[in-house]
């Protein structure tokens, strides 16, 4: 006997509301594993997989890919008892590749309203879910293929507002070749979302899919889920594209350029087909009506281009998602936070020697910006006001025991912070290593909420930019941080002569609750000794 049990968005943590779909990592009336993960959103944070508690045949999906879903909306509704236990447990790698595996027969009531049934097995994990899933690896899913006038969930009890039958009948687009049962009736219940190859439609999910194979059985090199979503909004087939990342990956500035393209071509064809009026004004009152996300034209008097007929556009970027949220917290910590900066000029020839010397054959590579986060460390044991916090119901500075280190990574989602634990405790050597892995999951857009917070201390490196100075905003609630600028070649007076030496403008931002300007430039001006005089970091240690 089937019962349907509803999944909703679990509380993902840190605070978070509401998350947004990005790609669905199974299918209606596909057979899904306790703890599997079956969808991958994006939080304000990261991107999550968010696994599902219940073992069963999937009956409905619960919005497309780009809706925002609030935390406690229903996901997917799994029907619990369509196949055999030890397969909703072992997963459906050893399941039957047919329907022969779900269960016939008319549910009770009390099985259609979502109710357990008498003697019905409830295959939920018990697990509480924090958004990225438990240890347990996820078994390979294999879907049910329903056959020929008959659906996979013969059965089972359709959920309120969404279709659980997968079958091609009449549901079915009439006259469209290919479409196997695409419904959607209130959710998005698809028994079967993909297009046949002999269709020539790359699916119902649009072209932007998750790099999966296309008609022509080639894969978009795709790896961003930001890159799918703005070829999704602006309606561009990536396999049209080619990327300029490695090995064809197509990257955020092969779309923006895509996109761009395009819009000169639509004014170019808007500018030629436009009458003049007799005030001169070109496309007056014209609207473009591109898709939801793209840019909206509209042409006026003032917006549009002199002498051209080209209609000028404005673009609205929604500020949601990572986006949003960094935008709160830097108006949060300007708000908040009375902050204060000072700043000063090293020679950082001898700290560039130091870590050439460091890189030895055989021996593992140190970073300098690993080099930079441990003198960091030692210059927090020295000053230890500026690895604090304040706790403003309180009206108390809370100087924290541990340094958790944050570093700035620029990504295709934007800029991130990643945080390593624990940083006074780690050599160069283990710093070096835990930035590159953090790095590395920050371009993969893998960083789990874990990594992204809780630091009290952050290291900004917008030299790579090839900028000299900055005034970064706190990171709050943190209470200060350090910037490094680009080490350049310029004239410095070393040992009383004049000579070109690489120098390097470090800034540091702070809270003025948490300390006067004496400490912080006791602070900087150890940083800066260190940078000239690596040597000093030995009295340390």
């Amino acid at each position: 006997m089937a019962v349907v049990r509803e999944f909703t968005l679990p509380d993902l943590g840190e605070g978070l509301t509401e998350a947004t779909i990005v790609h669905w990592m199974v299918e209606v009336g596909e057979v899904v594993a306790i703890d599997q993960p079956v969808v991958e959103v994006e939080t304000a944070k990261a991107m999550v997989e968010v696994p599902c508690p219940y073992g069963g045949v999937v009956t409905a999906r619960f919005g497309e890919e780009g809706a925002e879903v609030p935390v406690g909306a229903p996901l997917v509704t799994v029907a619990v008892g369509a196949v055999p236990d030890d397969l909703a447990e072992a997963g459906p790698g050893t399941g039957p590749e047919s329907g022969a595996g779900v269960k016939g027969g008319a549910p009770d009531a009390g099985a259609a309203s979502g109710a357990p049934a008498a003697g019905a097995a409830d295959a939920g994990s018990g697990n509480v879910l924090v958004g990225y899933g438990t240890s347990a690896a996820a078994a390979r899913r294999r879907r049910i293929r329903p056959g020929p006038g008959a659906g996979p969930m013969a059965g089972v009890p359709r959920p309120p507002g969404g279709v659980a039958d997968g079958s091609a009948g009449a549901g079915a687009a009439e006259g469209t070749p290919g479409v196997s049962g695409a419904v959607a009736t209130g959710a998005t219940a698809v028994g079967a979302v993909g297009v046949t190859a002999a269709a020539g439609v790359s699916g119902a999910e649009g072209p932007a899919g998750s790099g999966v194979a296309e008609d022509d059985s080639r894969t978009v090199a795709v790896i961003s889920p930001l890159v799918r979503r703005m070829a999704r909004e602006n309606g561009l087939d990536l396999r049209e594209l080619t990327g300029s990342g490695r090995d064809g990956l197509i990257l955020r500035t092969d779309v923006e350029c895509a996109i761009r393209a395009r819009q000169e071509r639509e004014t170019a064809v808007a500018g030629a087909a436009t009458t003049v009026g007799a005030d001169g004004v070109a496309g007056a009152g014209v609207t473009g009506v591109p898709r939801a996300g793209a840019v909206t034209a509209v042409g006026t008097a003032s917006g549009t281009t002199a002498g051209t007929g080209a209609v000028a556009r404005e673009e609205r970027i929604p500020l949601k998602g990572m986006l949003g949220a960094a935008a709160e917290k830097f108006s949060r910590s300007r708000r908040e936070i009375p902050e204060a900066t000072c700043w000063v000029e090293a020679d950082a020839t001898e700290l560039l020697a130091a870590r050439r010397a460091m890189n030895v054959p055989g021996a593992p590579k140190v970073s300098l910006l690993a080099v930079l986060a441990r003198i960091c460390t030692a210059a927090l044991a020295r000053f230890p006001a500026l690895n604090s916090t304040v706790d403003t119901e309180a009206q108390e500075i809370v100087r924290l025991p541990a340094v958790h280190l944050g570093f700035a990574a620029q990504t295709d989602r934007g800029l991130v912070v990643p945080v390593v634990r624990d940083a006074h405790a780690r050599t160069v050597e283990e710093l070096s290593a835990e930035i590159a892995r953090l790095t590395e999951r920050a371009r993969a857009g893998g960083l789990s909420l874990a990594e992204l917070t809780h630091g009290t201390f952050t290291l900004n490196n917008y030299g790579v930019f090839g900028v000299d100075g900055s005034t970064p905003i706190i990171n709050h609630p943190e209470a200060a941080m350090l910037g490094i600028g680009r080490i350049a070649a310029k004239p410095w007076v070393h040992e009383g002569e004049l000579a070109v030496r690489q120098v390097v403008q470090l800034s540091l931002t702070f809270d003025h609750r948490v300390c006067d300007g004496g400490t912080a430039g006791g602070f900087l001006r150890f940083v800066a000794d260190c940078v000239e005089q690596p040597a000093l970091l030995l009295r340390t240690l």
